[in-house]
């Protein structure tokens, strides 16, 4: 097999592997009332549950981010298939809180590892491609996040997990049967880059893109369910889920900055809008605008780290955008969830306000240091 078409063979099963690993984060959400039955716990302690994922993933970025300098990303992406396999079985044999927590949390630590895997994958087989590229990776996870709700349906707490179980096990064999690159790029770290405005930039649109989609999943549905079933929130977040994967691959290899911008008031009109009104077609409109917001923010916020970064020096800004990425997935749930049992949920808009209003000031200074050179 040549080197292209290795690559164009590489290519559908780096998009599979971010879906399979989006499927991940979603699939315990309809578990989370099973577990809760068989283990009493709350709703704090079913949140805290669910938290432990991203807070694995931080530690997964890292310790990928550090493997991937060293062994080739395939070798980084076995790796963290296996660790995540791990985390699913915990709750195919667990019955106790303390398992479920051990599993979840390392679920989250493959899970980081996983996407650095399919980040330096994608990056060192498409010089010159990198944004392109990974704009449909993004919209890879958006179309993945369909799938976990799809597993979790399953009746019980270890079915689910055994359905995705099996899928891991049927993409492990797939990871290693591909071949590298003969010639695979060198990614070293530089943490000079942290210091530059453009990085901070890409890290406020990615911190924004994903606080506001914190408050799009972990907040308004609460809202919808005041005239929409279950069922019927299902199919809306099915079709906003959509939305985000189409945006975020039309907009690759756009100019990103002008993505961003535009991404900022799409998000905010549209999560302001569904927490003002109680009319079905109006959060019909509000989910298609924030989706298509958050889609466009994702690809523009890459846009920007790969104009601040050099890409082979890419690994140390890599992980930390990565890591700021996931932070607002904890805090966008926070913040939205008191303002809206304090002030109504007429007010969750203030969230993706308060973020869009940073990284608005962010791109000022970088915008006006442009037209100037």
């Amino acid at each position: 097999m040549t080197a292209t078409r290795a690559s164009v063979a590489a290519y559908p099963l780096l998009l599979a592997l971010g879906a399979l690993d989006a499927t991940g984060y979603s699939v315990i959400v309809p578990v989370a009332p099973a577990i809760a039955d068989q283990t009493g716990a709350g709703p704090a302690t079913i949140g805290l549950l669910v938290a432990s994922f991203p807070a694995g993933m931080v530690a997964g970025f890292a310790a990928a981010g550090a493997a991937v300098r060293c062994s080739p990303p395939r070798v980084v992406l076995a790796a963290s298939l296996v660790v995540v396999a791990l985390g699913a079985l915990g709750f195919v044999v667990g019955d106790s809180l303390p398992v479920y927590f051990a599993a979840r949390a390392l679920t989250g630590l493959g899970s980081g590892g996983i996407w650095i895997g399919v980040t330096f994958g994608t990056l060192e087989r498409w010089p010159g491609q990198e944004y392109v590229c990974m704009s449909r990776v993004f919209a890879a996870y958006a179309v993945g996040g369909l799938v976990g709700p799809a597993l979790g349906a399953a009746s019980g707490v270890h079915g689910p997990f055994l359905a995705y179980l099996a899928l891991l096990m049927v993409a492990l064999p797939a990871v290693l049967l591909v071949r590298d690159p003969p010639r695979s790029r060198c990614f070293d770290t530089d943490r000079a880059s942290l210091r530059t405005r453009g990085f901070w930039v890409a890290s406020a649109a990615i911190l924004f893109a994903v606080l506001a989609l914190g408050v799009l999943e972990g907040v308004l549905p609460l809202h919808l369910a005041e005239r929409l079933s279950q069922a019927q929130i299902g199919a809306l977040y099915v079709g906003a889920s959509l939305v985000v994967a189409a945006s975020g691959a039309l907009s690759g290899g756009r100019p990103p900055r002008p993505l961003v911008v535009a991404a900022l008031v799409l998000v905010v009109v549209g999560i302001t809008l569904a927490g003002m009104v109680a009319s079905v077609p109006l959060w019909v409109l509000a989910l298609l605008l924030a989706g298509a917001g958050i889609g466009i923010a994702n690809t523009g916020s890459l846009g920007l780290l790969i104009e601040a970064v050099p890409v082979d020096r890419i690994v140390s800004a890599a992980v930390v955008w990565s890591q700021l990425g996931i932070i607002g997935y904890l805090l966008g749930p926070l913040a939205g969830g008191m303002i809206a049992e304090e002030l109504g949920y007429g007010a969750v808009g203030l969230v993706p306000a308060a973020a869009a209003a940073v990284a608005a000031a962010m791109l000022l200074p970088a915008r006006r240091a442009t037209a100037q050179r």
